[in-house]
């Protein structure tokens, strides 16, 4: 069986582990009886391990119940770059050996609730995990809505971005973070109205300028040549713009040159976001 899911950028500044945005760039995995287990890497990702321990091939063999196998995966999303491939990869992988629930095969192993309903929902999808079972709900998105996500080659691991965070907060930065996400959100259902603080955050993005110091020139240029709002992509190191068709462009080219004003080696994607979400067969 095949299945293809889609990338997703969570967090979007304040809705730190609650929202997620479906992007237009795939991972596909074809899962098929074998006669023993056989794995093929192609695209981003290509370099990961081709055994037991790719998450692909974790997720499909706990799904069949054994490992006589073909895997082939298939991606366009660089991994360890804070645009959910490992949410995207588990959801596909769980979907194409058989799974009847791939969200939460994907949510259990993966452990990140609101990329892989991004994933699975495509759109704008908030999601909670409420008494064990993962709830979702998909957001008003301001059709004219488009992405520049300038990327980094420089890997940055998710519990290495994790382990820079507290174990608690201020009460003060919890309200914070509350009012702007709900800004956010009513930008994001209308882009005439989203407001230049809508992506402003107090629990993670600063506490993460130590391991990717350039985060905050990049975010300023892709601000300073029109873009609405800019913000870390997941953990990061990808800094996402929230752009127009008007406006993509534009941006996109100050992505690629504030990357050489630092020194840096990287991509720029023009993004639109995915509306399908998980598709099998």
């Amino acid at each position: 069986m095949l299945a293809r899911a889609p990338a997703s950028s969570a967090n979007l500044g304040p809705g730190f582990d609650a929202v997620a945005l479906a992007l237009a760039l795939y991972v596909e995995v074809e899962v098929k009886e074998a006669p023993s287990l056989r794995v093929t890497l192609v695209g981003a990702g290509a370099s990961l391990p081709a055994d037991a321990t790719n998450l692909a091939v974790e997720v499909a063999c706990k799904v069949a119940g054994h490992d006589r196998l073909a895997i082939a995966v298939r991606s366009d999303i660089p991994p360890a770059r804070g645009l959910g491939s490992s949410a995207a990869v588990a959801l596909a992988a769980a979907a194409a050996a058989g799974a009847e629930d791939p969200l939460a095969v994907a949510v259990g192993i993966e452990g990140h609730p609101e990329n892989a309903a991004a994933s699975l929902r495509g759109g704008l999808v908030a999601a909670a995990v409420c008494e064990g079972a993962v709830r979702t709900a998909s957001l008003a998105l301001d059709p004219a809505l488009r992405v520049v996500v300038v990327v980094p080659d420089t890997e940055l691991a998710t519990a290495d971005a994790r382990g820079v965070l507290p174990d608690s907060i201020a009460r003060g930065d919890a309200v914070f973070n509350l009012q702007h996400l709900a800004l956010l959100l009513a930008g994001l259902a209308d882009l005439g109205g989203f407001d230049a603080h809508a992506m402003d955050d107090q629990l993670h993005q600063q506490r993460r300028t130590s391991l990717f110091p350039e985060a905050t020139a990049i975010a300023d240029h892709l601000r300073g040549a029109g873009a609405l709002g800019a913000c870390w992509s997941g953990a990061g190191p990808s800094i996402l713009a929230i752009v127009t068709p008007t406006t993509s462009g534009i941006v996109a080219d100050a992505g690629r040159r504030v990357l050489r004003t630092t020194g840096l080696t990287g991509t720029v994607l023009e993004l639109a976001p995915d509306h399908r979400g998980l598709v099998v067969g």
